[in-house]
């Protein structure tokens, strides 16, 4: 496919220039902070949020937890399906990074040997998809997600290295693939989820003290049934 052409009057290359001349005036540490935020610590933020779903629901949710569980499942395994999607999307269309065709930006990594393409971004797929997949779970999992994903789409473009619509679209393509592919998912998970509760992994879907209060294997409890002698003494 012919390789996309942007000019200076492209709203997309001018945004890019708007938001990465923040950068060229910014002062070093704050390019250095969001440069490591954009590379490392929002992708950290956005796993430590997975388990901290995970052990809420987990914990909190009782009978409805495995099906809380499985959506926590989802949201991983949603972005890991939208990534795999990435890349022929990305081979179709060929759109080169930034700076390959504009010269005049400010990179802030340093970039060497072949780039790969820009369309769409691969960290705006991951992170958009994993905040949907919370959201849905729980809403404040998934807004502080979402917040993570907006910055994390911000940086790139503010490190130069891809251009908004390229962010934009994969936040469209890991939204889409969490929510069209969440109903078949989910009836594949759920019943997933209520096995482990009877398995010796069930503290990964219910806590012990929901499991104790609902019987060891998750099952409402049962008064034994009296002995021969109980029987004799009642009567």
């Amino acid at each position: 496919m012919a390789e996309l052409a942007f000019d200076g009057a492209n709203p997309d290359t001018g945004l890019l220039y708007n938001i990465n001349d923040v950068a060229r005036a910014a002062p070093g540490w704050l390019d250095r902070t969001l440069v490591f935020l954009g590379q490392y610590g929002l992708i950290a933020g956005m796993a430590l949020l997975v388990l901290w779903c995970w052990w809420r629901v987990a914990r909190r949710q009782g009978e409805s937890a495995p099906t809380a569980v499985a959506g926590v499942v989802w949201a991983v395994l949603a972005a890991v399906i939208a990534l795999s999607l990435n890349g022929p999307i990305s081979g179709l269309v060929q759109r080169p990074m930034p700076f390959v065709d504009n010269e005049n930006l400010d990179v802030l990594l340093n970039v060497h040997g072949p780039t790969g393409y820009s369309f769409p971004s691969t960290r705006a797929t991951l992170t958009m998809a994993v905040a949907v997949g919370l959201y849905m779970v729980n809403r404040r999992a998934g807004l502080a997600a979402l917040g993570l994903a907006l910055l994390e789409g911000f940086t790139r473009v503010f490190m130069g290295v891809q251009y908004p619509t390229d962010v934009a679209g994969g936040y469209a393509l890991g939204m889409a693939t969490t929510l069209l592919l969440a109903p078949l998912a989910m009836m594949l998970l759920v019943p997933m989820t209520k096995a482990v509760v009877r398995s010796r992994a069930r503290f990964l879907v219910r806590s012990g003290k929901r499991l104790a209060a609902a019987g060891v294997r998750g099952e409402p409890r049962q008064r034994p049934e009296p002995s021969m002698r109980e029987k004799d003494l009642a009567a």
